[in-house]
């Protein structure tokens, strides 16, 4: 890929990766919190209504996400003993404090997902993304206790200057390029930023509202992408990373795939059931 970011790296090409305690995979899963700018057109079940103001249909639907859907998936998590790492928009703080206040209390992970799911940096300067970015960072460290390592951009986009800002900052990685099934260096001209495996393809946003599939699809590509890389991680363990939204996953008929899917990962003792901060730390200082 020709790109001024990272270079390029044949997996088959690069010594093994050992993972604590001999596993064979890592999974973490990316619990997204979001906001959506009301009366601004955004990811929506029906387009045909989305230019309006109000859109109850489709703002229905996102909103259905913090008020019900989260506290449907914290309770499967809870009941399974397993951590979602929380990537959340600043604003979610101001806006459903409820839900971060739970997270403390059972000491999620923490990456910042940008101001809202309705803000882009595209097209900002870098003075202003740099001054966006630290912001963002400042809010969710004041009403988490923690300052987020981590970085998603909204709707996985990107500046030119995204990478260089964050290392520049200070984040530890990000989350944006989901190139490899493990983590890597980006190129950045000063600092170090880590890429961490998050898959763009297992994600529920392209399963449901692009694609249309349904939550037992959804299972059996969590299920078979768990199989397949836990049988690689015999030879050269891998790391499996998936997103989950609340207005998508938190619908009481697909919820029970979610649960499935874990399940069957959690029957297994050689897999690390962790957060993208501790996919960050261990690679830091793995791959010197």
């Amino acid at each position: 890929m020709d790109n001024p970011f990272f270079t390029y790296s044949p997996i088959v090409r690069r010594p093994p990766l050992r993972l604590p305690q001999g596993k064979r995979i890592a999974v973490w899963f990316a619990l997204n919190l979001e906001h959506y700018e009301y009366g601004k057109p955004a990811l929506s079940l029906a387009p045909f209504t989305a230019g309006l103001t109000p859109d109850p249909l489709n703002h229905g639907w996102r909103e259905y996400g913090p008020r019900v859907g989260v506290w449907r998936l914290v309770e499967i998590f809870d009941g399974l003993g397993l951590q979602p790492t929380a990537v959340i928009n600043s604003e979610v703080l101001d806006r459903h404090p409820a839900i971060v206040e739970e997270g403390v209390k059972r000491g999620w992970s923490w990456v910042a997902h940008g101001r809202n799911n309705s803000t882009r940096q595209t097209h900002m300067t870098i003075e202003e993304e740099r001054a966006y970015i630290t912001e963002v960072a400042d809010r969710i460290e004041r009403g988490t206790g923690a300052r987020p390592r981590g970085w998603l951009g909204p709707a996985l986009t990107a500046s030119p200057a995204t990478n260089d800002l964050l290392a520049e900052i200070g984040f530890r990685y990000s989350l944006d390029w989901g190139v490899d099934d493990e983590p890597f260096r980006f190129d950045v001209p000063a600092g170090e930023l880590i890429s961490v495996p998050y898959s763009t393809e297992l994600n529920d946003i392209p399963f449901y509202a692009l694609q249309g599939q349904s939550g037992s699809d959804f299972k059996q590509a969590l299920v078979d992408q768990f199989d397949r890389l836990r049988a690689e991680g015999e030879t050269r363990p891998r790391v499996m990373g998936f997103g989950l939204h609340p207005f998508l996953s938190g619908q009481p008929y697909r919820a029970r795939y979610v649960a499935e899917a874990l399940e069957h990962m959690a029957r297994f003792d050689d897999v690390w059931f962790t957060s993208a901060d501790a996919i960050a730390d261990w690679y830091a200082g793995e791959a010197r």
